[in-house]
């Protein structure tokens, strides 16, 4: 539905978005991840048609809309900041939209009311001021406001950046819902991680102005395309040689372990490493077990997260929190088991 062809965008000497090849499909939520500075918005705003692209075509369906004017383009706008009117009460800010279109005084009120239930926004509040409205409130006004338009494309600029933690877990899950209840192609920008994974069916990871990969949040974090995308993109932990040799040691040809390359750039997600009793090896795909000292412990609730060091080497280990789950203390040797199945590589710099 959407398509970016080799879209530059330049601010002077600086190239905030480099050559985006990229395609969004109809009724998906699609994220554009990355850190600060990355072109993200820079590509977001694009396709809103607030940038100018300085080459390349932007397209919606069949319709090529690079210099269509932004009202022209059925998309709608949240902004990181909502930019909502202060001078106006929520239900003037939801109908602005409608008011410039010159709809009925009755259709605002009965589209108002619809989006404003959907959103989650009580009647009561429509008539107060917006000053009134506690942070998330204000956030779902700004999205009421660009959905009442009823846009082919949604656009979301970092929404719940502004919110506490507990708050922007509420309202992703809650926004993720309503995605898939109005079923609008959705197009997010966020740095947060977590945000991404959770909320897409798909997520685009940008670095200085170039795409780095593209996938569902499995094959991102599971199978990351690049280090940079590994390293981004949660937890992982550097393998040395000397722990690359350790898991190739006495592996039979054709295996996993005896594939891995000592050479290359290597990790392993904390998860993915296991620690097991005495000396039984954990892994049935051809690797050798490997021997570490705990170090520390931290406890984060639903799991802990062990640093055992190996060879001068540490490395993180996430183990569920479960009632019976063993506990090691520091200074206690362990066994770690790593499945080289899961351990992403990159050629060596």
């Amino acid at each position: 539905m959407i398509r970016f062809e080799d879209v530059d965008v330049t601010f002077g000497e600086h190239r905030a978005v480099r050559g985006l090849n990229l395609e969004i499909r109809e009724g998906e939520f699609f994220t554009l991840l990355g850190p600060s500075g990355c072109g993200k918005t820079t590509a977001l705003r694009s396709l809103a048609g607030f940038i100018q692209p300085s080459g390349g075509r932007i397209w919606i369906g069949d319709r090529d809309v690079t210099n269509v004017a932004s009202e022209k383009r059925g998309v709608g706008m949240v902004f990181q900041n909502y930019a909502l009117f202060p001078s106006m009460n929520v239900r003037e800010n939801i109908a602005f939209g409608l008011a410039v279109r010159k709809s009925s005084k009755a259709e605002q009120r009965w589209l108002v009311d619809e989006i404003a239930d959907r959103t989650g926004l009580a009647s009561a509040q429509l008539d107060k001021s917006v000053a009134e409205l506690s942070g998330g409130q204000q956030q779902r006004v700004a999205i009421a406001r660009a959905l009442v338009l009823t846009p082919k494309i949604l656009l979301l600029d970092e929404p719940l950046s502004n919110l506490d933690a507990k708050l922007r877990v509420q309202l992703r899950e809650q926004l993720k819902q309503l995605q898939n209840d109005l079923g609008v192609t959705t197009v997010y920008v966020t740095h947060d991680q977590e945000e991404a994974l959770t909320l897409s069916d798909r997520i685009a990871v940008l670095d200085a102005g170039q795409l780095q990969q593209v996938g569902t949040p499995e094959e991102i974090y599971d199978r990351s395309a690049t280090s940079f995308v590994c390293r981004f993109i949660g937890e992982s932990n550097r393998l040395s040689p000397a722990v690359l040799r350790r898991l190739r040691s006495g592996a039979e040809a054709g295996t996993p372990a005896a594939a891995l390359d000592e050479h290359a750039e290597s990790y392993v997600r904390p998860e993915k490493v296991a620690i097991v009793a005495g000396t039984e090896t954990a892994s049935s795909s051809g690797a050798a077990p490997v021997y570490g000292t705990v170090q520390d412990r931290t406890y984060h609730g639903g799991h802990s997260v062990y640093t055992v060091t190996v060879d001068d080497t540490p490395l993180r280990v996430s183990v569920a929190g479960t009632a019976a789950a063993r506990r090691w203390e520091p200074g206690t040797e362990v066994t770690l088991g790593i499945d080289p199945r899961w351990v992403l590589q990159y050629p060596g710099r």
